[in-house]
């Protein structure tokens, strides 16, 4: 029997019909299947970057138990893999069987191709007389279809030994999402102790110490990947995933990083190449054959979604005016020519941009240099104002610019970013001195982290502490483009898409370092079609 949704019923999310949504909260509470092979199958299995016509594939087969991540030990084997349209795998549609070993760390990835659009498929792997847990994956509909609603969980920057991963348990039990979006920081590259939960290691890190090798990045990877709630999240729906710079070190630049020492650490090109490795062999994202991870999706005629690299290409951070200076950049000049004209040709009603970093500025200490005039440039203030944090968008005001004004000459409407990063909650419009303080260019929604450290954690004070209230209150009231932040809670974004408007919900959790932690709705701005002028929104009805 079948189970194909048509692309209206899908992507509106009335989701899954009740018999699916009842098999995704089996799946994710780790229910498998009879002749599940579970010591084979140690890290779940994930799907990621869906098309119209099929879906990547991952799992890791651990053949021997010495074969953990990162030994390098272990026999060459093969995995079977099949898809089938009922999670029973009475119709298997495609299946296959592929190769691996310790030169991959033992993963596995199949690009499988062939599939209708906008329909449902449950995936398993096979290793002797043993299958893995089973997932649930998703393609997208036909890039011309009319689509009524997209909805997806946005996350970013789940530091292990700062909590655990409660929120990606309560976005995979909602049972409403088509796919996950995650903005960078999947993991991190400290030993244990160097970024914790306000000075408390919840749970410790593997290896204990700061990730530089190709191992070291394959055991934190396994690490992430014996995470119950993040496997629970990878089971139920595909992922679109781009890196930010935990994922190789801090603050990284294309010639090395805040947190990499050559001169003890080695070359920055040998961690860089050991990083992406790893990361391409156990993440469920598709790498171009230059490395390339910067991509785009379609959902029918609704929404576009271009995925960013804002680490691989960007020049080393700066401070003072040197922020303006137009030689420096962020994206590369190849990345930003292709997220232009991608950009200003989409024929999608949404131009979706998942963006590692803050894009709207925030102005802190002084007013934007083009408010100022001739006495901006006379006490030497940076094009929009003193910096407070070099490393988003606000440190590569060239590029800022130049993205925000071909959106202007181009007409192009309707672009949202999405971000990550700062561990803190924004809803921002996007405002340059092309489009003055009033007539934003673009919408943003920033989601909080998954775990790591925010402003009371830093204070090592409570959430919600005078300290906290004030600063976002500063922070708005110097920056009216900043429409709401909040500077406290970890959590994750639901976004909705629909024809008539993009909207963002956010979602804190009542205690990170609780496995079992509760979720709450704290907020909610939507952006109409052909604004991009902020509204506030209350709480979704149940």
């Amino acid at each position: 029997m079948t189970n194909t949704l048509d692309r209206r019923t899908l992507l509106r999310l009335a989701g899954a019909s009740a018999g699916t949504a009842v098999l995704a909260g089996a799946t994710l509470a780790g229910t498998a299947p009879a002749h599940a092979d579970s010591a084979a199958f140690l890290h779940g299995v994930a799907s990621g970057d869906p098309l119209p016509d099929g879906v990547l594939l991952w799992t890791r087969l651990t053949p021997t138990p010495d074969a953990t991540p990162g030994s390098g030990v272990g026999p060459d084997v093969q995995v079977s893999w099949q898809v089938a349209t009922d999670p029973d795998f009475a119709t298997v549609v495609a299946q296959g069987s592929v190769p691996t070993g310790a030169a991959r760390d033992h993963t596995v990835k199949v690009a499988v191709s062939g599939l209708a659009p906008a329909t449902t498929y449950w995936y398993r792997f096979g290793h002797g007389d043993g299958w893995s847990p089973t997932g649930r994956t998703m393609t997208a509909p036909p890039v011309d279809a009319p689509v009524d609603r997209l909805r997806m969980g946005v996350v970013s920057c789940a530091n292990w030994e700062a909590g655990y991963f409660s929120a990606y348990r309560r976005l995979a039990d909602r049972g409403d999402l088509n796919l996950v979006v995650h903005l960078g920081d999947y993991l991190y590259e400290y030993g244990t102790g160097e970024f914790d939960a306000g000075g408390t290691v919840v749970r410790p890190v593997q290896p204990a110490h700061e990730t530089l090798t190709l191992a070291d990045y394959r055991v934190r990877h396994g690490l992430y990947k014996s995470d119950p709630d993040l496997r629970a999240l990878h089971a139920a729906l595909p992922w679109v995933i781009t890196w930010d710079d935990h994922e190789t070190a801090n603050d990284a630049w294309s010639g090395g990083a805040e947190n990499h020492t050559p001169a003890t650490e080695g070359a920055w090109a040998d961690r860089v190449a050991a990083a992406r490795q790893a990361y391409q062999e156990w993440m469920p994202v598709r790498v171009g054959e230059d490395g390339a991870i910067y991509r785009r999706f379609r959902f029918g005629q609704l929404a576009e979604l271009s995925m960013l690299d804002l680490r691989s290409y960007r020049s080393q951070q700066a401070s003072g005016t040197a922020v303006d200076d137009p030689r420096r950049t962020i994206t590369g000049d190849a990345q930003m020519a292709w997220l232009k004209q991608g950009l200003a040709s989409s024929t999608a009603r949404w131009k979706l941009v998942g963006n590692p970093v803050m894009m709207a500025r925030v102005d802190v200490g002084a007013l934007p240099a083009w408010l100022l005039g001739p006495l901006g440039t006379l006490l030497g203030v940076p094009q929009n104002g003193a910096v407070l944090n070099a490393d988003q968008w606000d440190g590569y005001n060239a590029d800022r610019n130049e993205l925000v004004d071909h959106l202007r000459a181009t007409g192009t409407r309707d672009v949202v970013f999405l971000t990550g990063d700062i561990h803190t909650s924004w809803a921002n419009e996007v405002t340059t001195k092309s489009t003055g303080l009033f007539a934003p260019a673009a919408a943003e929604f920033v989601v909080p982290s998954v775990t790591s450290d925010n402003v009371n954690d830093f204070l090592k004070l409570p959430a919600g502490n005078g300290l906290s209230v004030l600063g976002a209150s500063l922070i708005r009231s110097t920056n009216p483009h900043v429409k709401w932040t909040e500077l406290d809670g970890h959590g994750y974004g639901v976004l909705e898409v629909t024809p008539q408007r993009c909207r963002m919900d956010w979602y804190h959790l009542a205690d990170r370092t609780r496995r079992d932690s509760a979720s709450r709705w704290v907020s909610g701005f939507s952006v109409g079609a052909g604004s991009a002028k902020l509204r506030r929104e209350s709480a979704p009805s149940v």
